[in-house]
């Protein structure tokens, strides 16, 4: 039996609850589909220390303020429970351990299928971050079995870890961060470029105060943006590289004991290489080297090979061409913002405001023509 739905949210995430709101104050009908066993799930799965870069006040969803003090940041618990808080407030119909492996057109619609279950609907918000599947090299299976190897989507804390030094490769936020969450307990190198940082520490009263406003609000939420030109100019460098360290500083490191070193190229005898020829005696490894967007299980022309192979064309989310289709929850999908709270409400607004209006319904398909400077153009 075939399912029917107006709208089909894939993802239950802060990208998901967030579109779930708006489609909510539009009366609309919809599901939400998650493959989690709990809504905030993503959350409590990622390493204990984890806090947010920003501020509660702008961790928030749309309609109900982060609890507690706003200039506090929160753990990656504190927002898990916050998400699914969120849901039960609001009385989002999320439907949890649905992981949707199909979706293609249906006559004017889409046909989503999860497993055996089959739902038609006229729209569909695929609600899923960039970071689906985690991005190791494929040198890494030439390291000794001696040597314990953990990507940041499977480390929690040190005592995963086994005697030794360790090192962490990739020295972006997640790097940075896990390298002085291990240095405490053994000699750790962190591998990789300067990514360089933000002049200032977010968590002093000048972070929380001034900083942090104006980065959040002001530079990530309304200066780098496809709107502006410098946003544009910027936006492929940071889909590929990411950004500036946020929270920890060189001198963190430093203090920590933490030694940098080169890029990590290679294998020899069982053991890394970092720059040229460098080999290190390590013990352990955790791959900090990022993630890869995973939309194989979408039958449909929307991915641009010259731009981003992996990544669907769309306009602020509203995908060209296909009429009902929408993302959020990319990181920046719009502006620096989108991936974080910050943002993701303003980019599910948009969208909903697209899907909702009377005018698309009755506007002519429109015609992707190409892109320019990397963001899709349609006449």
């Amino acid at each position: 039996m075939i399912e029917q739905h107006d709208t089909v949210i894939i993802g239950g995430g802060q990208a998901g609850l967030a579109t779930g709101y708006y489609l909510q104050q539009h009366d609309q009908d919809f599901i939400i589909l998650d493959a989690s066993d709990r809504v905030g799930d993503a959350w409590r799965a990622r390493w204990d220390s984890l806090r947010v870069f920003t501020p509660a006040r702008y961790s928030s969803l749309p309609g109900m303020d982060f609890p507690g003090s706003p200039y506090a940041f929160p753990t990656k618990d504190e927002v898990a429970d916050y998400l699914e808080t969120y849901a039960q407030r609001f009385d989002l119909p999320v439907e949890l351990g649905v992981r949707v492996d199909g979706l293609e057109r249906s006559g004017d619609g889409f046909l989503v299928t999860a497993g055996d279950r089959l739902i038609e609907a006229a729209n569909v918000v695929v609600a899923m971050a960039s970071y689906q599947v985690p991005k190791i090299p494929d040198f890494a299976a030439e390291l000794s079995d001696d040597v314990v190897q953990l990507h940041t989507s499977d480390y929690r804390n040190p005592d995963q870890l086994q005697d030794g030094d360790v090192l962490v490769v990739g020295a972006g936020n997640s790097g940075a961060e896990i390298a002085l969450d291990v240095a405490s307990e053994h000699t750790t190198w962190l591998s990789g470029r300067d990514v360089g940082h933000v002049p200032f520490h977010i968590d002093s009263w000048f972070g929380r105060h001034l900083g942090a406003p104006f980065v959040m609000r002001m530079l990530f939420h309304r200066i780098l943006t496809t709107g502006t030109p410098i946003g544009r100019r910027k936006r492929p460098k940071m889909l590929s590289q990411g950004i500036q360290l946020v929270r920890t500083k060189p001198s963190d490191l430093a203090a920590a004991g933490v030694e940098r070193v080169p890029r990590t190229t290679g294998v020899r005898v069982g053991r890394p290489i970092v720059g040229d020829d460098d080999v290190l005696d390590i013990e352990n490894v955790i791959w900090c080297t990022g993630f890869r967007p995973d939309f194989s299980w979408i039958d449909l022309p929307i991915f641009d090979g010259k731009e981003q192979p992996k990544e669907p064309v769309h306009v602020r989310g509203v995908v060209p061409g296909e009429p009902g289709l929408y993302f959020v929850g990319l990181f920046f999908l719009y502006a620096m913002t989108s991936g974080l709270f910050t943002g993701v409400g303003r980019d599910a607004e948009y969208v909903v405001d697209h899907l909702t209006s009377t005018a698309r319904q009755q506007s002519p398909r429109p015609r992707y023509t190409g892109s320019v400077d990397g963001l899709p153009q349609q006449s």
